[in-house]
């Protein structure tokens, strides 16, 4: 019984330890007891074996881990798919991006969210640009934003611009104005500041509406006074203590041009495009929480039925900037490589970094609409993507800081070795001289005498160490130790390895790492973008072939 638990242990060990980089026994214990019920029985045994076992094999390099998991086989467990949001009637969802930065896998969580919740109801998502800020907004962030959806698979049933409905947007802010719920406030942003601090009206609250009109056409010619919604001074909650909900902004717009100076803020803005378009479930980050507030209280001064209001927490990744204002300044300084850097949370920069949409897409289902704020580490979501990859990336040799070992007795030879040990995706072959190259690490941890095997060719024996190394083929036997190599016709390669970009919650000037070395030249063959797998090394994506050079980035 102890053996049988112990190998029961060991491999849900080996699996959580695969998935997350290191095992915990608190995530461990319960699988054991489903597959062993009368450990159970005995829990400080249990308990003693699961933490012995975690201890030796959060030791083990990775690649051993992943070794000794292949000897286990896991069930999968049919789950039955429960709907995000049960609705009835057709359902209209929106995913309303301000063009104003390249879109992040919180932009992913967000527009996963409101694309599901619409396909499950059989209804259509709406992306709509909320673009009434021409001070930030860019057609280059409108075009990243939408070749970012396609790439992660979002559909959208139609596409609209807030921008091109600010004249009906005129129209309901005026007519807020006439009702008496809105006002023109000419006093300076210290004095609205203020006044929402001391909950005193500021002298504009008293204005007719007559007179409001008379302002806001001043503002339509570029007069810089503020649209503020007349809410309740004394609320406990700050936001209704007479919100600004537009703004006069001179700056050209990407797409409006000159044609308007007054933008509605967003919560002014929102509120009558949901309408316009007919939304049913508005799906907004933990963040709005305060602002639902006064989206309610602009509908109903509008006139407007609300749509269901749906909160969800915002997706932040541990050591990556998710926010536009701290991505922004890395790149426009040149801290990083540019949008599509693969250490950046962005889509181009996960695409880059060998990241496929279907993890994306599980990773950021698997919170749902929980309000609990969380910050996973890149690992849950790069172990996500390990098993999405597997079965399909190509499998190479990659020699890091590669040594040249001549062969003694060498048998010149094509070898013919599968580009997967598991699935039957085809061959490659090499041409084998008397020289190939090992890396140095590999050759650092032998001494002369001690047989290797080079993996998928033939056991060698180490004759000669030294500067020129020397190596003699001998017959085949079980070898402990097989490394990989690559022949004398190979590719010069570089690997990018991304790592962590804050440290402490400030840029990391250490955070990308380049290992040089020689691939297999096969792998100048590969389409750009494709992702292979480097054996004892890891998943990489093909990111340049030029000037004679591989260059790969580090995915997993």
């Amino acid at each position: 019984m102890n053996m049988d638990l112990k190998k029961t242990i060991r491999k849900h060990v080996l699996k959580n330890a695969f998935d997350y980089g290191k095992a915990s026994p608190g995530s461990v214990v319960g699988k054991v007891i489903a597959d062993a019920p009368k450990a159970k029985e005995d829990m400080k045994n249990t308990m003693k074996l699961v933490n012995e076992i975690v201890e030796e094999i959060n030791k083990m390099p990775k690649n051993k881990i992943e070794e000794e998991l292949k000897e286990y086989k896991f069930e999968k467990k049919e789950e039955t798919k429960k709907k995000i949001v049960e609705a009835k009637g057709k359902v209209i969802t929106r995913f309303p991006p301000e063009p104003s930065g390249y879109p992040h896998i919180g932009h992913a969580k967000a527009a996963w969210l409101d694309y599901t919740v619409a396909k499950e109801n059989d209804g259509e998502m709406i992306l709509r640009f909320d673009d009434t800020n021409p001070e930030k907004e860019k057609e280059e962030y409108v075009n990243a934003i939408k070749e970012g959806l396609k790439w992660l698979g979002v559909e959208w049933a139609k596409e609209t611009y807030t921008s091109d409905n600010i004249e009906k947007i005129y129209e309901y802010a005026e007519k807020l104005i006439k009702n008496g719920n809105a006002y023109v406030c000419t006093a300076e942003k210290d004095e609205i500041s203020s006044m929402r601090t001391t909950k005193e009206p500021l002298k504009d609250r008293e204005n007719s509406p007559k007179e409001n009109l008379e302002l806001w056409n001043e503002m339509k010619k570029g007069k810089k006074y503020v649209l503020l919604f007349k809410g309740d001074l004394k609320s406990q909650n700050t936001v209704m203590r007479d919100p600004s909900i537009a703004r006069v902004i001179t700056k050209e717009h990407y797409r409006q041009g000159t044609k308007y100076k007054i933008w509605p803020g967003y919560d002014l803005a929102v509120t009558v495009m949901d309408n316009l378009e007919g939304i049913t479930h508005s799906m907004r980050t933990k963040e709005y929480e305060l602002r639902d507030e006064l989206y309610l209280a602009l509908c109903k001064a509008l006139g407007f039925k609300p749509p269901e209001l749906i909160g969800f927490s915002r997706l932040e990744i541990k050591n990556a900037p998710i926010s536009k204002r701290l991505l922004k300044p890395l790149v426009e300084e040149g801290k990083v490589l540019g949008w599509d850097d693969p250490r950046l949370p962005t889509l181009s920069g996960l695409e880059r970094r060998g990241v496929v949409p279907e993890a994306i897409m599980e990773f950021v289902l698997s919170f749902g609409l929980s309000k609990v704020e969380s910050s996973p580490s890149y690992e849950k979501l790069l172990s996500l993507n390990r098993k999405m990859i597997d079965a399909k990336a190509k499998h190479y040799f990659f020699v890091p800081n590669p040594v040249k070992v001549k062969i003694i007795n060498p048998a010149p030879k094509l070898v013919r070795i599968s580009l997967h040990p598991k699935e039957k995706i085809g061959h490659r072959e090499i041409a084998v001289s008397s020289i190939v190259y090992i890396s140095k690490e590999d050759l650092d941890e032998t001494k002369e005498g001690d047989i290797i095997r080079l993996k998928d060719f033939c056991n060698v024996q180490i004759v000669k160490k030294g500067k020129t190394p020397e190596i003699e083929r001998i017959g085949d036997s079980i070898v402990p130790k097989k490394i990989q190599w690559v022949s004398d016709e190979y590719s010069e390669t570089e690997i990018i390895i991304p790592k962590d970009l804050l440290k402490d919650d400030k840029f990391d000037p250490k955070s990308l790492e380049i290992v040089n070395g020689y691939a297999e030249n096969e792998c100048e063959r590969l389409g750009q973008g494709e992702i292979i797998q480097f054996e004892r090394f890891g998943f990489c994506r093909l990111d340049s072939n030029e000037k004679k050079k591989l260059r790969f980035v580090f995915s997993c």
